[in-house]
């Protein structure tokens, strides 16, 4: 009888140390909420985000239409931006851009953080040769400069919207592995996932049901400065001409039709809104890393 109590108590501590402790998402967004740099970072990507997709309700031209009668007309207001080299409102253009460079930076780093927790899930979880495989190819990976390598590609497959993505995508994985990795070290040795092994949960179990909700927390963060990054880095692929193409409308290829020396001293409303544009998206997405960051921090919680 004492023996079967005994059991009974070990069996529902185990039960208890395997579930999960959730984060109180009130007590999250009160802190993110406390964080003012942070929240004016949400709202200003939240209005880019939002005009951008409302581009159609916006204005009335088309981003691609050309007026030739209407050639680096300054601001108007019938242009409240002016028009460019071949007549098309750059108001239009710098709305339509920004669906183009927050797409790259959203889907980029889809991709590069599914490629990051997968193998630093893996390597942190199974650890032995199987972590020193990992690791090695991810330093190798790491030891190349990216932007000579993603320049590289682009020029070998071709500059498209696509390829972008993709090549961002697969060449920006690395730092958050070593992130996934160095979380799955250290709560594998944590009680709550002892006792669930004690329970008999198989490794699939433990790690999408007790690690990887841990883990998300420091990658949502990592995440977000790798769209700031991505986001970057698809403005200077597109400014080199390695980028989106025309007639597609990004920032930085809009920069990249504006870099003649006569146009940077006499058209400023040609280079001035792009380059505005994309150091406030670029910041304000970095405010909100930080705001997460902070928010998200266990020595917060307090």
């Amino acid at each position: 009888m004492i023996a079967e109590d005994r059991a009974s108590v070990v069996t529902q501590a185990a039960a208890v140390l395997a579930s999960p402790q959730p984060r109180s998402r009130p007590r999250v967004w009160a802190r993110f909420s406390r964080h003012r740099l942070g929240v004016l970072g949400a709202g200003l990507v939240l209005v880019i985000a939002v005009s951008s997709l409302a581009a159609p309700l916006l204005t009335p031209y088309e981003p691609a239409a050309l007026d030739l009668r209407q050639v680096t007309h300054p601001p108007s207001a019938d242009h409240l931006l002016g028009t460019d080299q071949v007549g098309r409102d750059v108001l239009t253009r710098l709305l339509y851009a920004g669906r183009v460079s927050l797409s790259v930076g959203l889907v980029s780093v889809s991709i590069s953080t599914l490629i990051a927790i997968v193998l630093g899930g893996v390597a942190g979880f199974y650890r032995g040769w199987i972590d020193d495989v990992i690791m090695r190819f991810t330093e190798t990976v790491m030891c190349f400069p990216t932007l000579i390598i993603i320049i590289t590609i682009v020029a070998m497959i071709g500059p498209s919207i696509y390829n972008i993505m993709l090549v961002i995508g697969l060449l920006g994985w690395t730092g958050e592995a070593r992130l996934v990795r160095g979380q799955f070290l250290s709560l594998r040795e944590r009680d709550f996932v002892m006792a669930a092994r004690c329970l008999g949960s198989r490794d699939a179990r433990v790690i999408f049901r007790h690690i990887l909700p841990n883990v998300l927390a420091p990658v949502l963060v990592a995440a977000t400065f790798g769209v700031a990054s991505a986001i970057l880095t698809e403005a200077g692929l597109s400014f080199l001409g390695l980028g989106v193409q025309l007639p597609t409308a990004s920032w930085g290829n809009m920069l990249n039709q504006a870099k003649a020396v006569d146009i940077i001293e006499k058209m400023l409303w040609l280079w001035v809104p792009p380059g505005v544009m994309v150091a406030t998206c670029v910041l304000s997405i970095n405010f909100i890393g930080d705001g997460l960051r902070d928010a998200l921090d266990p020595k917060m919680q307090s």
